[in-house]
């Protein structure tokens, strides 16, 4: 199990990989289409854009955290 203190790179890791992904399958899917190299040029930019995705993610994630707490109420 993961200590607890890794929880935030953890979860920057898992998101900036399931959403760079998308985004960047989608992306390649529109700009060359679908044939033989798509899923390698897709690969190709994922594996490019995922470090640069967990980088923003793990700076800007507690600035984007604290605007959502001032934007929504408490429960209760």
């Amino acid at each position: 199990m993961i200590p607890a203190r890794y929880a935030r790179a953890l979860f920057s890791l898992i998101m900036s990989g399931m959403m760079s992904c998308i985004v960047t399958g989608i992306a390649t899917a529109k700009a060359v289409g679908f044939g033989p190299a798509t899923l390698g040029d897709w690969m190709g930019s994922w594996v490019f854009s995922w470090p640069i995705a967990f980088t923003v993610i793990l700076l800007l994630g507690p600035s984007v955290q604290r605007m959502v707490n001032r934007m929504v109420r408490p429960q209760g």
